[in-house]
């Protein structure tokens, strides 16, 4: 029923196919404990199939997995046990007040009514939300709403969580409060997979990233091992005129390591140019003295690491934000579950 292992959640070759779209095509995923793995991936690459597979909200054509050491096929009902689920939307009762909510979750969860109420107590205060606890939800914020939906994630105090592109919609400032949120879980030994298509979220709070693109999973490793893959720094100039920018990209190519202007990256509307180098403030300062001796004026210049966008386009060759329909159809598949149920 449940085995001793380090990882909290591991899943090996899963697949789920809606009609002629492979929304997973044998995925592997293992998160050890105490840790947050980041899975990244465009819109439809398969985030949402996969955490629906791994909450027991729809069974995958192929493949296992274990959540807490307890195998998903076999023993699901003792999985949700063990889970917390954060999905895309709030999943909150607009009608009830934000104390009424999670009330009813620790009732759900057989908590008993002074454990559920105590529990109640607990989260609104965690979550900031006290003051608005005996407030209809109708009248929360964006913001509030999806810690209200975190919340109702922890009332039964699970070990593992799951939080699918939480800060979907928030604005910058709400973002930042629910990366706080979740920090201070993973400080209190909490596991975490988190789906997101934000590069930001997942170099911020992720101890390991997987990029998932079509359902597969296309590289592993933290933030700054996905970075190396891209290659080391990079020289970015902006030239003050755009006359300028052919005669910048020849200068810059002599300083890339093969010595070819084909490296040298040309954002003409910005008059930006980005080029591989390889011993960092040297090469700069060398670029400057010859900017200087050709009187190519300079609007401004800098050395920058690779980002995690620049991994994204390397490993898939599009952005984040990408359509496909996979995870679309899964989307489908769960809400259409959720209004039956």
């Amino acid at each position: 029923m449940q085995t001793a292992t380090s990882s909290a959640i591991e899943a090996r070759g899963l697949t789920k196919r809606f009609g002629d779209v492979m929304a997973l095509d044998g995925l592997d995923l293992t998160v050890e404990t105490g840790t947050v793995l980041g899975l990244l991936g465009p819109n439809g690459a398969g985030k949402t199939t996969a955490v629906s597979i791994l909450t027991t909200l729809m069974q995958p054509d192929s493949g296992t997995a274990t959540i807490a050491g307890v195998d998903l096929a076999t023993h699901p009902q003792l999985v949700r046990e063990r889970i917390g689920l954060s999905g895309q939307y709030a999943a909150v009762d607009e009608v009830l007040t934000g104390r009424e909510n999670l009330d009813m979750i620790g009732r759900l969860y057989h908590l008993g009514k002074v454990r559920s109420k105590a529990r109640a107590d607990e989260l609104l205060e965690r979550f900031d939300l006290a003051d608005a606890g005996d407030r209809p939800v109708k009248g929360y914020s964006g913001g509030m709403r999806r810690r209200l939906d975190l919340a109702g994630a922890l009332v039964a105090q699970p070990p593992v969580l799951f939080l699918d592109e939480p800060t979907t919609g928030l604005d910058p400032r709400s973002r930042i409060e629910l990366w706080d949120v979740i920090r201070e879980l993973v400080s209190d030994g909490s596991t975490l997979l988190l789906t997101t298509q934000y590069l930001e979220e997942a170099d911020q709070l992720a101890d390991e990233i997987v990029v998932i693109d079509a359902g597969r999973g296309i590289a592993r490793g933290t933030a700054d091992e996905l970075k190396s893959q891209v290659g080391g720094e990079r020289l970015e100039l902006v030239v003050a005129d755009e006359a300028d920018v052919d005669q910048a990209r020849q200068l810059l190519a002599r300083h890339a390591p093969s010595g070819a202007a084909a490296d040298v990256e040309v954002k003409t509307s910005t008059r930006t140019l980005l080029c591989p180098i390889s011993s960092g403030i040297d090469t700069l300062a060398a670029v400057i003295s010859d900017l200087r001796s050709e009187s190519i004026a300079v609007s401004d210049i800098g050395l920058r690491r690779p980002t995690l966008d620049d991994v994204f386009l390397t490993l898939t060759g599009h952005g984040t934000v990408n359509g496909a329909s996979g995870d679309a159809a899964a989307e489908q598949t769960h809400t259409a579950g959720k209004e039956r149920s």
